[in-house]
């Protein structure tokens, strides 16, 4: 409990944000639901085939599973809020529309004739009688959209929209609980509060409700859209991948940056999601740079010429990627940090001394008997599991995917017995791993370097020059010691950059 109180004082200005930024995106998305689905269910109120069918069609994109829906957003829309909104609304929608025609459709016929009796208009019987009546059920329509909503909308953190799924993920990739448990119990929080807070007014007036609902989403929306596009001067936007060292990195192009030239503004999105999400955002221009490796450029994001070398070094890793980037995405990428982050595979050192393992081809032998936990990106790369199986010829008997800092714990606990990792984990000290060699030479270097569009580049000189500050910096050993003092000593990645650099002479002293 000390340390859920401890994590909880040093994080509060953030977790203050992260509400925020949930509040707004979940109130707007329940707001353009509202808009959307009742006066959808008005319209329908009298058409009960049209309104069966829309009721079909609704169920059917809530039974969506979110991620998959915010996958197939993205080449649409790009990423950021936009997706996480559509997604949002898109849940909403049945509730709302379902209990609005419901409530409607139920309304005493003997009542309607006696409106109709009075020679009431069409839209005077819909503002007088019926709304009226239908208001408790519609209500609890938007009270169950409303939670749903809040719910789910932790999940925007994965495609960089913010909110109280950044402390969640940040607590998994980190393996904290206590800032696992801040995201959730705030979320949860917030879902009673809203709740409760739609209960009480309901018991008022039906009007008052929605009315008041409109004012609090107006209100969030418009200070959250204010503060999201201030004017002033051009702000440099640079993102990260999920994981502690991703967080450093950027927390070091900030510094050497700032350090070039103070007038720069840099926004920092740390934890922003997957490889794919983060290029389409440099494509959608929604971030201007992110650490990506050269080994990661030529296996996902380029299309490789038949007559390209397996064996590159490298340099010539580098230089082909680059060269990639820049023929088929108009994309640069900066001269790249002295370490290599490349795949390795993972054993208990306890483990693979009892097996006498020491190398991934000795795993074929093996390979009925040994279980696997491997990260779904890893699975499906040829430079992954896939080029596991056709290099090596290794099957192994179970292989389970895992988000990245599941995997440590699993083989920790002997859930597994191999998994992926990064020669850079800090994992590896942490758990007393051992990383088999890769006798056959399948996994490619990968050497860490900014990324960026060649435009952006262009145009801003000062930025591509403190960026390349850190060109040949960094050993493996000072990565994974950074890592290990953000992950275990729970050091912020701020202070492990901003010693790293001043230790090294890359910037200055604060003055």
């Amino acid at each position: 409990m000390n340390e859920l109180i401890n994590t909880f004082s040093e994080r509060k200005d953030e977790l203050l944000t992260a509400i925020f930024e949930h509040l707004a995106i979940s109130l707007s998305a329940l707001l353009i639901a509202i808009v959307i689905a009742i006066p959808l269910a008005i319209l329908l109120s009298q058409r009960k085939k049209l309104a069966e069918v829309v009721l079909q069609i609704t169920s059917i994109l809530q039974t969506i599973p979110s991620l998959a829906l915010l996958g197939l957003l993205i080449p649409f829309v790009g990423i950021g809020t936009v997706p996480a909104l559509i997604a949002l609304v898109v849940y909403a929608l049945l509730p709302i529309f379902q209990n609005t025609y419901i409530g409607l459709a139920e309304i005493d016929p003997s009542i309607e004739e006696a409106a109709d009796a009075f020679g009431m208009s069409r839209m005077r019987k819909l503002m007088r009688v019926e709304l009226p009546m239908a208001m408790p059920v519609i209500i609890s329509g938007v009270r169950t959209a409303l939670v749903l909503i809040i719910g789910t909308a932790t999940l925007a953190a994965l495609i960089g929209a913010g909110g109280l799924g950044t402390f969640i993920l940040l607590g998994i990739d980190r393996n904290d609980p206590n800032l696992t448990l801040i995201g959730a119990i705030s979320s949860a929080l917030l879902a009673i509060i809203f709740s409760t807070l739609i209960r009480f007014l309901q018991n008022r007036s039906g009007k008052v409700t929605l009315v008041a609902l409109g004012v609090i989403c107006l209100s969030i929306g418009g200070i959250f859209f204010a503060q999201n596009n201030s004017i002033g001067s051009e702000t440099v936007t640079i993102a990260g991948k999920l994981g502690s060292e991703p967080d450093i990195l950027i927390n070091m192009y900030k510094e050497v940056i700032k350090d070039e030239d103070s007038s720069i503004n840099v926004e920092l999105k740390p934890n922003f999601g997957k490889t794919s999400f983060l290029f389409s955002a440099v494509k959608s221009d929604q971030i201007d740079i992110y650490p990506e490796f050269t080994g990661t450029v030529l296996e996902s994001l380029v299309k490789v010429p038949k007559s390209t070398p397996d064996d590159l070094s490298p340099e010539k890793t580098y230089q082909e990627a680059n060269k990639l980037l820049d023929s088929q995405f108009d994309m640069r990428l900066l001269k790249p940090m002295d370490y290599e982050n490349t795949y390795a595979l993972a054993m208990k050192k306890s483990e693979a001394e009892k097996r006498g393992i020491t190398k991934i081809s000795q795993l074929q032998a093996q390979q009925d008997q040994l279980k696997a936990g491997f990260t779904l990106e890893f699975i499906d790369r040829q430079d992954g599991y896939r080029g596991i199986q056709d290099k090596y010829g290794v099957k192994l008997s179970s292989v389970q995917s895992m988000e990245p800092a599941l995997r440590y714990q699993a083989i920790n606990n002997g859930d597994v017995d191999v998994i992926d990792a990064y020669s850079t984990d800090s994992e590896i000290k942490q758990y007393d791993l051992v990383t088999l060699e890769d006798d056959l030479h399948l996994f490619p270097p990968y050497q860490g370097a900014p990324l960026m569009k060649k435009e952006f580049a262009d145009e801003h000189p000062k930025v591509v020059k403190a960026l390349n500050r850190l060109a040949g910096k960094i050993t493996e050993d000072q990565m994974i010691e950074m890592n290990y003092l953000v992950n275990v000593k729970k050091e912020q990645p701020a202070k492990v950059a901003h010693d790293f650099l001043v230790k090294e002479k890359i910037i200055g002293e604060e003055k």
